[in-house]
């Protein structure tokens, strides 16, 4: 048995837990994530329900974006490990249960636009960011007038209900006319239709639904008036809280990622366009203290 097993399991039976509760030895239901790669079982989180980023398709197989970074992590450490590339279970990680699945222990890791931010580092580690994006729009690709901010005036926008980026809008062009549904697919249908005008969200997202669609849209970045992005979005892999090996490990993968031009590829691949996106340098946490 290799080391880093070899300590938890000592960790756990020095607690008087044992083998058979392991799983619960932090907490939850699985071991950190570099024993569960050791041991040749992962349990990775993401979206389910997000074009281009996280999808669960009608067979049962997962892709995306973030499905994609998750493999090539995993496959990464383990090579670099020496150990024999793991089997990937999927677990869903919606927005509000991410930070209670990695304490807990039901996931190894997540990748779910999975924005970095002070609240969030307090609970668990992060590695990345692997991209940064802004908020952009999404229009008809026939609607040829709206190039920007200023072509919102009098137009109606559509977000989430509760958005933050339409509410930001709505405070930087008093006149745009908001519009909210519980889903972006909500949104896309009305703008499919012409009973909408744009949707705002992350460049990310919005480049998943134009390329789940082909020629129907475009992706506009969105800039205030003074030529600021409205916002950086910085997105990480969620791992466990001061799981150090773990997140060098992630970062390590996610340079040879970005500096070998895979996440060029899977950007193109997944989303069909960069419109919005940048890519992040890993182990740089420093927007945090901005």
């Amino acid at each position: 048995m290799t080391s880093t097993l070899s300590r938890v399991l000592a960790a756990c039976t020095a607690a008087g837990l044992g083998l058979v509760t392991l799983t619960a030895c932090g907490g939850g239901d699985s071991a950190g994530l570099l024993a569960q790669i050791e041991s040749g079982n992962v349990t990775a989180g993401t979206k389910y329900d997000q074009p281009g980023l996280g999808l669960r398709n009608p067979d049962g197989s997962m892709s995306g974006l973030d499905v994609d970074i998750i493999n090539y992590v995993v496959k990464h450490i383990a090579e670099e490990k020496g150990w024999k590339e793991p089997e990937i279970s999927w677990h869903e990680t919606p927005s509000a249960q991410r930070e209670n699945d990695i304490q807990n222990g039901t996931v190894g890791l997540i990748a779910a636009t999975y924005s970095i931010n002070k609240s969030r580092a307090e609970s668990v580690n992060f590695g990345g960011p692997y991209l940064i994006t802004h908020q952009a729009l999404l229009v008809r690709s026939d609607d040829n007038a709206i190039k920007g901010l200023d072509d919102l005036d009098g137009r109606i926008l559509c977000s989430v209900s509760g958005s933050t980026p339409a509410q930001k809008v709505k405070e930087e062009l008093p006149s745009v006319q908001l519009q909210e549904f519980d889903t972006y697919s909500s949104c896309v249908e009305a703008l499919k239709n012409g009973s909408i005008d744009a949707i705002t969200t992350d460049a990310t997202i919005l480049n998943g639904y134009s390329a789940q669609s082909p020629n129907a849209f475009r992706v506009v970045d969105l800039k205030k008036k003074d030529g600021s992005q409205f916002t950086d979005e910085y997105y990480g892999i969620g791992i466990a809280k001061d799981d150090k090996e773990a997140t060098d490990a992630v970062n390590s993968a996610l340079e040879a990622m970005l500096k070998d031009g895979t996440f060029d590829k899977l950007v193109t691949k997944n989303l069909g366009g960069s419109e919005g996106i940048d890519p992040g340098t890993p182990g740089d946490l420093s927007f945090l203290d901005k």
